[in-house]
């Protein structure tokens, strides 16, 4: 519910000076006496930023679908996850940002009118909680994923992944409802657009949008790094024969028995099998581990600070109005909007098919991205098995760090 904070620091009307209540009775505010503009030099940074911030975001969302629609390889169930996280995140940059920008560049005074406060509301509790439960939809996915492969077949089935991605959403818009229905109204006047402070709804809001899916993200995040461990400890990464091993004895006259080389070269070649599907399965579990302990603690920092004051403040303020410092709501406002910002990188870092497409769509190159992925893939293949021992060396200095720690 980020539209929890979307209202000025309340000032004090002079005396005599009746408060700005409305014919609406329910949905005014008493508090709509806004902060001054800021100054010139002021402004102009702060718009700079507030410019800045869409922009990027836009941006890097734009090459992820960008990147999903026009590489093949890249279509796949497992990425419609991902796809729906960038437009949420292109929906707040588009829908949201500018008119947050507009408010704060003016002092914080709503200027939009009344009828599209309710609007603006919808949207950008819609897009901010699609964008949250999809992360949090991606902590599981990735989950069942590693500990699942061969039980759970929603990654490779579209259809089912088209529905869990819909049921996000639909959830997301539910929670605008109940103010438009009558259960909590609005703070909604011609100087004020805030959600409804009501207590049993900012419970309610907050839970759903946030403080479950962070439950449960901990939860995933927890499992597979167990998993991730487990695995360093279960899978048993050897090493080539050696002279003073028994697969290694060498005839006392210095050559092999050709019974004996062959059976040696079948036993090798099992066991570079073995050592390499081991291999994948550990350096799976351990980058699933790394990729979601980054999203959920670049998830957690931008967006804990807010929910914690859009939690606290009915029971500080009321259900009036806000009393909190306007620069320390934007501020945390701002910081959850940067967690749209960032997702797209954080996924560009660990996917090296999506930072290989977004070089080529920033460099122009349109043709054959399909076949240069490819490519890259067989190279990345053919490497390891021309030179089996770096798959050897890596296993063993993988477990020697998963013992350490």
């Amino acid at each position: 519910m980020p539209s929890a904070s979307r209202s000025p620091r309340p000032a004090r009307p002079p005396p005599g000076v009746p408060s700005s209540a409305g014919p609406g009775g329910g949905n005014a505010s008493r508090c709509g006496w806004g902060t001054e503009p800021h100054g010139p030099a002021e402004r102009a940074a702060v718009g700079a930023v507030l410019t800045l911030l869409p922009l990027l975001t836009v941006a890097g969302n734009g090459l992820v679908v960008a990147a999903v629609c026009c590489v093949k390889k890249l279509r796949q169930p497992a990425n419609y996850l991902i796809v729906s996280l960038a437009l949420a995140d292109l929906s707040v940059a588009v829908a949201v940002m500018p008119f947050v920008s507009v408010t704060d560049l003016i002092g914080g005074r709503w200027v939009f009118g009344r009828l599209f406060c309710n609007v603006f509301i919808a949207l950008d509790v819609t897009c901010c909680t699609a964008s949250i439960l999809t992360l949090c939809l991606i902590s599981i996915d990735r989950y069942l994923g590693i500990t699942r492969p061969l039980t759970y077949p929603v990654r490779q089935n579209g259809q089912c992944m088209a529905r869990m991605i819909l049921c996000v959403w639909l959830l997301s818009a539910s929670l605008t409802l109940p103010p438009l229905f009558g259960w909590a109204q609005n703070v909604n006047d011609d100087k004020v657009c805030l959600i409804s402070q009501d207590f049993g709804y900012t419970i309610y809001s907050t839970a759903v949008a946030f403080y479950i899916p962070l439950s449960v993200m901990l939860f995933m995040y927890y499992r597979i790094y167990k998993a991730a461990k487990r695995s360093a400890a279960k899978h048993h990464f050897v090493g080539f024969p050696r002279a003073d091993e028994p697969g290694g004895e060498i005839a006392a006259n210095g050559r092999l028995q050709g019974r004996q080389e062959s059976e040696e070269c079948t036993h090798f070649s099992r066991l570079i099998k073995h050592e390499r599907k081991n291999i994948s399965i550990f350096k799976r579990e351990q980058k699933a581990a790394t990729t979601l302990g980054i999203i959920v603690g670049a998830f957690t920092v931008c967006w804990l600070p807010f929910f914690i004051l859009s939690t606290a403040r009915p029971f500080i303020c009321g259900t009036a109005c806000s009393c909190i410092p306007l620069w320390v709501e934007r501020t945390c406002l701002w910081l959850g909007y940067a967690n749209s910002l960032i997702n797209p990188f954080i996924y560009a870092f660990f996917n090296r098919d999506l930072r290989t497409t977004y070089r080529n769509l920033l460099q122009c190159r349109y043709r054959n991205i399909n076949r240069k992925l490819s490519a890259a893939g067989m190279h990345e293949a053919l490497r390891l098995a021309e030179r089996p021992e770096l798959v050897l060396r890596n296993s063993d200095s993988s477990r020697k760090k998963s013992h350490d720690s």
